[in-house]
């Protein structure tokens, strides 16, 4: 236990579940889609469903889609500056089923660049949260290390490709998860690292015929 376990985080708002997580939730899955927002659908489900406007957890989120921090004093006017952003969004109640943390949003993303991106994530007390799928793929991490997102073909030697670089970098693996779609089609890999990933290693990364596409998230 650290201090942060005790005191809770620096925030802006009345709850750390709903306001602060709600914040680095919409960090991290602006880090994920890799560009500005430009549209957001933001499905709320549980908790957060019933309660997002009373606990200011809408305010929070889209102030996280602007890539503010929990402590920004702005938080209250991040519809405003949203507008004033080019960022839409629209909040929908959602169930997102019996298994899904109370306090769960799935975000469906596009951005300034036309990418689009589908992001599940719960914020789980005291300001933490995780992120349990992006575009379909089960995953689990929750933005407090850095984060290498990369898409591959699941094929024998990605794996030991990937990590064996980040090694000889003095890059090392905190934690690991294997995520696919079917046997021989596409997969995630998310690794958290101890180190922060450079761009160079994120190039090389990048140019290995097998991976399709790579992703670099900081801490949020």
């Amino acid at each position: 236990m650290n201090l942060f376990d005790v005191i809770g985080p620096v925030m802006v708002g009345p709850s750390s579940s709903h306001t602060a997580g709600a914040v680095r939730l919409g960090n991290l899955a602006l880090a994920i889609l890799g560009e500005d927002v430009k549209n957001a659908v933001i499905e709320l489900h549980g908790s957060f469903a019933q309660t997002y406007r009373g606990h200011g957890t809408d305010l929070a989120l889209v102030a996280g889609l602007l890539g503010w921090a929990p402590d920004d004093l702005r938080i209250p006017q991040s519809f405003a500056c949203a507008a004033e952003a080019g960022l839409e969004y629209r909040f929908v109640k959602a169930d997102l089923g019996d298994l899904a943390h109370p306090n769960t949003v799935r975000f469906r993303l596009t951005g300034q660049k036309g990418r689009q991106s589908e992001i599940t994530g719960s914020s789980v007390g005291g300001g933490s949260v995780i992120i349990t799928n992006v575009d379909g793929f089960l995953l689990e991490f929750t933005g407090e290390l850095t984060v290498l997102l990369t898409t591959h073909q699941d094929k024998p030697g990605v794996v030991a490709l990937v990590t064996s670089l980040l090694a000889n970098q003095g890059v090392n693996v905190a934690a690991m998860r294997l995520s696919r779609q079917a046997k021989g089609g596409l997969a995630v890999m998310v690794m958290e690292t101890d180190q922060i990933v450079s761009d160079e290693i994120v190039t090389a990364i990048t140019a290995m015929p097998q991976i399709t596409a790579v992703r670099r998230i900081s801490r949020a």
